[in-house]
């Protein structure tokens, strides 16, 4: 058996920690929430901490990937001509002062086909790493995801991305509403406050962990590479 140290149960709840049935999933890294040249920065967001998870999850994809572990990537986005578009949505975009399809620095917001629609080039997926297009803030509305994590098998899921109290969160939830064992790696994830992604890392944890367990980059890869060479 192969557990990842986490709070506030060692990760998996059952020990099977393997590529056979847990998948790395790395949400909405995207240009316009961690780039320079994004809409946050733009805005006069801290972006750095939206970057930070950059080279932990980096660490992460590296030892996943040289195991064998399924890498999903999730990006936030909608149609061209914003049919997928709700109008509350919509509407709580224009408050915001950043309405979805309207010019951004880094072309139309949230608009899928967009430069800052895109995954950052520093964690560009690899041929054959499903990357999924999801209209929403979790990554399982109006996707095939689930339908892609049944079919190879996958129980386990690893969250990392921006961000933390959002996009991570909601996903992290409809996760564990479908009976995944959910892991939050909190040096993985970013959020434009740095108060409301400790808020969000809390809230995994409480009644002995509601929504799942929470680790370091660090503890996973030491799991991973702990493995027994059956299990890879």
């Amino acid at each position: 058996m192969t557990f990842v140290q986490a709070d506030p149960y060692p990760y998996p709840f059952n020990g099977k920690l393997s590529p056979m049935n847990t998948a790395i999933i790395i949400i909405d890294m995207q240009a316009d929430f961690c780039s320079p040249d994004g809409y946050l920065a733009k805005k006069g967001y801290d972006i750095s901490l939206t970057r930070a998870p950059i080279a932990p999850i980096q660490a992460v994809l590296a030892a996943a990937r040289s195991h064998g572990f399924p890498i999903f990537f999730t990006r936030e986005g909608h149609r061209a001509d914003l049919l997928d578009l709700p109008t509350t949505k919509r509407w709580r975009s224009q408050q915001a002062g950043a309405e979805i399809g309207s010019p951004g620095p880094m072309g139309r917001l949230l608009v899928r086909g967009q430069p800052g629609w895109d995954i950052i080039p520093e964690l560009t997926p690899l041929p054959g790493e499903a990357v999924i297009d999801k209209p929403g803030n979790g990554a399982f509305y109006a996707t095939d995801l689930d339908h892609l994590l049944k079919q190879q098998g996958i129980s386990h899921v690893v969250l990392c991305g921006v961000t933390t109290a959002v996009c991570v969160h909601s996903t992290l939830r409809e996760a564990s509403d479908r009976g995944y064992d959910t892991l939050l790696l909190e040096d993985c994830c970013g959020e434009s406050s740095y108060q409301m992604h400790l808020a969000a890392i809390e809230m995994v944890k409480m009644e002995g962990g509601i929504f799942g367990s929470v680790a370091t980059s660090q503890t996973l890869i030491a799991a991973i590479e702990a493995l027994p060479q059956a299990e890879i």
